[in-house]
């Protein structure tokens, strides 16, 4: 098993700030100086995701700014009903609160992806640069969306249940493993044991069911040409979660975009490959100062 566990020794609850959004409290993590990446988590994460990550930005001399999205991780639900554009906002005001002026580099995974091209959109002043990693904002044109809607509805039931049980699921390997599978982790065993309970401590969290209908509902492909900073498109080959066309119609659709495909690797590349991918961030990210 590939073990690099840098963020273990990171005394993360220093760097734990709480940010008030519309009377509402956002946990967000704010890590070093410099040039300012935010990092924004999909459908049932949480900051987490970006633990991998977070080091080698600040090694690299940037600062990070991970949140939990309302109704995630130890976010608060928001006062508003949950929607992609709501959560752009609430991004932009997390970057306002946190003292950062003038533009920043943003980074989503899956819904985070849709969230941060919102926010390119709708907030072109804020973003400068955007880096797609699997994201979801196209996913809502496939067939089997509606269902899985529809399906969420009924596990509300069955929330408190996943809450209560997710340590005991992070400390048994063949649980742990059926439950990274199923977020789409194409090699579970390459996740370590204390990341992945990490990571699962993101399960059952009250936003869940309102963000996928929110993920559902909001229609973004005829506007993604609007995006109009430089594009990074992130992809697992082997994604089971979101298809790998979306990446080169992503490519397609934004006028400065570029897609780079990682093999043997499903929906969340920065953990199941993090050094490949923090390169190709780095890369991406500094290739101004290299011209």
């Amino acid at each position: 098993m590939r073990q690099h566990a840098s963020w273990i020794d990171v005394d993360w609850r220093s760097r734990q700030r709480w940010v008030s959004v519309d009377g509402r409290a956002v946990n967000a993590i704010d890590v070093g100086e410099g040039p300012v990446v935010v990092l924004v988590h999909g459908l049932g994460g949480n900051w987490q995701n970006w633990l991998e990550v977070i080091p080698a930005l600040h090694e690299a001399g940037h600062r990070a700014i991970a949140l939990d999205l309302p109704g995630f991780g130890h976010s608060e639900m928001p006062r508003d009903p949950i929607s992609i554009p709501g959560y752009a906002l609430t991004i932009d005001a997390v970057v306002d609160a946190l003292g950062v002026v003038g533009p920043v580099a943003v980074v989503g995974n899956s819904m985070g992806g849709f969230i941060a091209a919102e926010l390119a959109i709708s907030r072109p002043q804020r973003v400068e640069r955007l880096v797609l990693v699997s994201a979801a904002a196209l996913w809502n044109e496939q067939a089997r969306a509606r269902p899985l809607v529809v399906a969420s509805k009924v596990s509300r039931f069955y929330a408190p249940l996943i809450v209560s049980g997710w340590e005991v699921i992070a400390r048994l390997p063949r649980l742990r493993n059926e439950a990274l599978k199923s977020a789409g982790i194409r090699n579970p065993t390459r996740i370590s044991a204390p990341l992945a309970y990490e990571l699962l401590s993101g399960a059952g969290k009250p936003g869940f069911v309102d963000a996928l209908q929110a993920l559902y509902d909001y229609r973004i492909r005829d506007r993604l040409p609007e995006i109009a900073c430089p594009t990074l498109v992130v992809w697992g080959a082997d994604d089971p979660l979101v298809p790998l066309r979306h990446a080169f119609e992503y490519e397609d659709l934004i006028p400065d975009a570029r897609a780079t495909v990682f093999p043997r690797t499903g929906h969340a590349p920065m953990l199941e490959q993090p050094e490949r991918f923090n390169a190709a961030l780095l890369s991406f990210l500094h290739e101004d100062a290299r011209r």
